[in-house]
């Protein structure tokens, strides 16, 4: 083989190696913008002098607004490519969390978290795009990887805020540096991400999904749910129901986050192990009995055990669904992946604002129950879903 071939072969590698990185820094930055709001969700709600039902109203502003952006997500990415689509849209949500406490009033907390819900929906989508390329060439399982990579920024992200929050720095302070250094980290991230190879047979048009991929998808919202049920919720659990101080309650992010991290570093090595629908069957149960030992027994330390299970049961919930969402027949696994992930974002956005309507009328405790119920039905459908796609 000759130098000049040798070097041909290296600089792919290199270029793939580097793409692999930069989009690992992007997974980890969208789980730190979303500890770092989810973390504030109390600091919130003092500010601007808010109740749960209008905390859930503005958390219903960021998924109308995740809405939107999924609606046009395959177009934009289609037409720029993840990397440019990625750079705007995960810039902009930095400055939609670094404002969240910069508004005289209430409407413009709505607006702030409308931008955050587009501008995070597409940046999702866009990194996902990347980390299903990456896959396909390379040629072996990444994605559970990725997706431990927002894990652990949500875990950084709450520790982060937890430790702030101790020593008393400012509110104001805090989001904006938080912005600003996760800005640097998107922008170094995009500058290795793969170019845009434009594909224009590939439809762009947003289109709902239906039978298999249609089942899946709900399965993938119920688990969806749960978890960001978690990340908007948890802390407030902790500190209003369990009479825990703020930076003790936003451990409870952290240790949902880090168990759920650890499971998904493990999760290429446990599929290839396991079978998809007993996998999915115990995990689910595991977030079941979790949160249901979590809201009965109702002690910090065993609220903070429990948040970690739940999060080790939630953790291969989306890897494995995907997974079957790329083997359905007659279509293909980008498309598979994408309808999944479309129904999926829709509860992950979604459930919070619900839970907080059900606490308004009753308890955030009565309200969390969901995640058990969820979770449960979760466990007990999964086995026929997956059956249905071998």
């Amino acid at each position: 083989m000759s130098a000049s071939t040798s070097g041909s072969l290296a600089r792919p590698s290199a270029s793939l190696r580097a793409a692999r990185w930069g989009t690992r820094a992007n997974f980890f930055c969208a789980g730190f913008l979303f500890a770092t709001w989810g973390v504030h969700v109390p600091t919130v709600r003092a500010h601007y002098e808010i109740g749960e039902w209008a905390l859930s109203m503005a958390m219903l502003a960021a998924g109308v607004g995740a809405l939107l952006g999924l609606s046009q997500a395959g177009r934009l990415i289609g037409r720029y490519g993840p990397k440019s689509v990625a750079w705007v849209c995960g810039l902009s949500s930095t400055v939609a969390i670094g404002c969240l406490l910069s508004f005289p009033s209430y409407p413009g907390l709505l607006a702030a978290l409308a931008l955050f819900g587009v501008m995070s929906s597409v940046f999702d989508v866009a990194i996902n795009a990347e980390a299903s390329e990456l896959e396909r060439q390379e040629g072996r399982p990444l994605m559970s990887g990725f997706h431990a990579l927002f894990s652990l920024g949500g875990m950084a992200g709450a520790g982060l805020g937890s430790l702030l929050l101790g020593w008393l720095v400012d509110p104001k302070s805090h989001l904006l540096w938080a912005a600003v250094a996760t800005a640097v980290a998107i922008w170094a991230g995009c500058l290795q991400m793969l170019p845009h190879v434009a594909a224009p047979s590939e439809p762009t048009r947003f289109r709902l999904p239906s039978g298999v991929l249609l089942l899946l998808g709900v399965l993938a919202a119920l688990g969806l749910v749960s978890e960001g049920a978690m990340y908007d919720w948890s802390v407030l659990f902790m500190q209003k129901e369990l009479g825990s101080p703020q930076d003790l309650a936003a451990l409870a992010y952290a240790s949902f986050s880090g168990a759920m991290a650890a499971a998904r570093f493990g999760g290429d090595w446990l599929r290839a192990r396991v079978a998809a629908a007993p996998l999915m069957f115990a995990s689910a149960l595991l977030a079941t009995l979790a949160m249901a030992m979590v809201l009965l027994v109702r002690e910090p330390v065993v609220a903070l055990i429990g948040f970690a299970l739940v999060g080790a049961g939630l953790g291969n919930v989306v890897p494995v669904l995907f997974s079957a969402a790329a083997s359905v027949p007659g279509t293909t696994p980008a498309h598979g992946i994408a309808a999944v992930s479309s129904v999926g974002y829709l509860g992950f956005m979604a459930g919070p604002p619900v839970i907080g309507m059900l606490a308004e009328g009753w308890s955030l405790t009565a309200a969390l129950f969901v995640v058990v119920l969820f979770a449960g039905v979760l466990a007990a459908a999964s086995r026929r879903a997956l059956a249905q796609v071998g």
